[in-house]
């Protein structure tokens, strides 16, 4: 090991959860670098419709208190949504009980409550006001802001966490897990987005049908996503037309205004899932230091920061 790199943290894997992870530690006083296989744009994280929600995250108890942790955050970057990407949103969580398993938030989102007809006729659900985040102009933020604390971003594959010869290694490469760590319980889950013009919608939803099949749409700037999919142990990540034909279809059943707005791209996304996320602290030799933080399936953006602020105090542990 080069002992000149000091206290030096290098960070693998340059998505929403690595630049989080490795800005708290660079603002922390940390020296740190990111290597990232992918310019930030090209991530996984990219691709995420990225609504603040604990969607498909073990432990649910501590998912919980990393999003909450989270949203104190998303709120205040709200204040700026042209500069961070971070915007409040209402709308709606379909098949939610407000009063039963999701009254964990209430309290941190006082006006929670189920919704009304005219609001969501597709069944029972609740009405919420929400970060939503514009992934495109807020991992460029994320990526800048680091920089700016002093950090280094460098585009570089790891083909084995052995090879990063640094003190502290903090392991945020998501799906790539499963063969670096090697990991084979990291497994992806297929999601298909399809973007169009937005005809005039300001809040989302997210339904759940009664054959399991989801749908969602998420108003950002300039344009609306649609979703979505949740295929598990699926690996393409090209569009499937038939797939796109179905998201704008059961979309449209809930907003019918959706059915002729003008297609402008698709979006594929491979979410890395995992039983629970493995955030903890592993021993190397020569008393170097590896930090795993993955495994977050669709909820990397949710919990985002309250992963990464634990990540950080594993890498300063004595």
């Amino acid at each position: 090991m080069n002992r000149a790199l000091g206290d030096e943290v290098v960070v693998v894997g340059g998505g929403v959860v690595g630049l989080t992870t490795a800005l708290v530690l660079a603002e922390r006083g940390r020296r740190v670098r990111v290597w990232s296989r992918d310019p930030v744009e090209g991530t996984t994280s990219a691709v995420a419709g990225a609504l603040w929600w604990p969607y498909h995250v073990e432990p649910v108890a501590l998912a919980r208190t990393w999003a909450l942790r989270s949203l104190d955050v998303y709120e205040e970057l709200a204040a700026r949504p042209e500069e961070t990407g971070v915007r409040m949103v209402e709308g709606v969580l379909g098949e939610a009980d407000p009063d039963g398993a999701d009254s964990w938030v209430a309290d941190r989102l006082p006006g929670l409550r189920a919704t009304t007809a005219e609001e969501y006729a597709a069944g029972t659900g609740t009405w919420a006001r929400l970060p939503l985040i514009d992934m495109p102009a807020h991992l460029p933020w994320l990526r800048d802001r680091f920089v700016a604390a002093g950090g280094t971003f460098e585009a570089r594959a790891v083909a084995d966490l052995a090879e990063v010869d640094a003190p502290v290694v903090v392991n945020c490469t998501g799906l790539a897990a499963r063969e670096l760590v090697p990991d084979p319980s990291v497994r992806p889950v297929r999601g298909q987005l399809v973007v169009v013009e937005n005809p005039g919608i300001d809040t989302f939803v997210v339904s759940t049908d009664a054959d399991g099949e989801m749908a969602y749409f998420f108003p950002q700037p300039g344009r609306l996503l649609l979703g979505g999919t949740a295929v598990e142990d699926e690996w393409s990540t090209e569009p499937d037309p038939a797939v796109a034909e179905a998201i704008v279809r059961r979309c449209a059943a809930l907003r019918p205004e959706i059915a002729g707005a003008r297609v402008l791209g698709h979006r594929v996304g491979l979410r890395p899932a995992r039983d629970t996320v493995r955030l903890e602290r592993e021993p190397l030799s020569g008393g170097r230091v590896l930090v795993h933080n993955y495994g977050h399936g669709g909820g990397g953006v949710t919990v985002a920061w309250g992963c990464a602020e634990v990540a950080a105090e594993l890498a300063a542990t004595p």
